[in-house]
């Protein structure tokens, strides 16, 4: 018999996505999310090198979860989550100098970020390697979309641009407030409020459709 408590590859993709987005819903790696959002291009990378590092640590871990004493665990998960970032954080300078100075320390922060070593713990270590790394990347994409929403958000009312791109002209007067540290806040204070009408929306719905089938039944 079929286990249907088991996710499927697409539901351990997606749930990182939007459901359980790591910034609107579980308000995850405030650090860099509040740091480096001035702009969409350094909201974007940034929210890739996570991704490959949170994808890559979970990989390893899912692999090694049987091999790694559970008195270590933690430190272990560290070591791995490290050795994936100092990757990332090469390959960034080798690419781009400018964007490695862009994002500054908050590459080598991602070490300490509470996204990766808490999938690594709560999910990869208890799973095989496939949904481990799927379940990941969601999450990764899903801190990225997220990252990519405040910066873009801030870009644009602060720079009057989008991806470097001018949007409204050179009259447009910018909103300096927005580029400044105050402005994460602003912006990561609409799109909560944002998630969480749609969320309230979703569970009116799901309580009249419950309601309307026990009045049809």
């Amino acid at each position: 018999m079929m286990n249907t408590n088991v996710p499927s590859t697409w539901e351990e993709f997606t749930e990182g996505l939007w459901e359980r987005n790591p910034i609107f819903v579980m308000v995850l790696g405030m650090c860099p999310t509040m740091a480096v959002t001035v702009s969409a291009i350094n909201s974007i990378s940034m929210g890739l090198a996570t991704t490959f590092v949170l994808a890559a640590s979970c990989w390893l871990v899912s692999l090694l979860r049987h091999a790694i004493p559970k008195e270590v665990r933690i430190a272990s998960y560290i070591g791995i989550i490290a050795t994936f970032v100092t990757v990332t954080d090469y390959a960034i300078q080798a690419l781009s100098l400018s964007l490695y100075e862009a994002l500054g320390a908050y590459i080598q922060l991602i070490v300490a970020n509470c996204l990766v070593l808490g999938r690594a713990e709560a999910h990869a270590a208890k799973v095989s390697p496939w949904p481990a790394t799927v379940n990941a990347t969601g999450m990764g994409l899903g801190f990225t979309l997220g990252l990519t929403m405040i910066g873009g958000v801030r870009e644009i009312l602060g720079n009057g641009t989008f991806f470097g791109l001018s949007l409204f002209g050179e009259h447009f007067q910018p909103w300096v407030v927005m580029v400044l540290p105050p402005g994460g806040f602003f912006v990561m204070g609409g799109w909560l409020l944002v998630f969480a009408l749609w969320r309230a929306r979703k569970a009116r719905l799901a309580a009249a459709s419950a309601e309307g089938v026990q009045h049809g039944a």
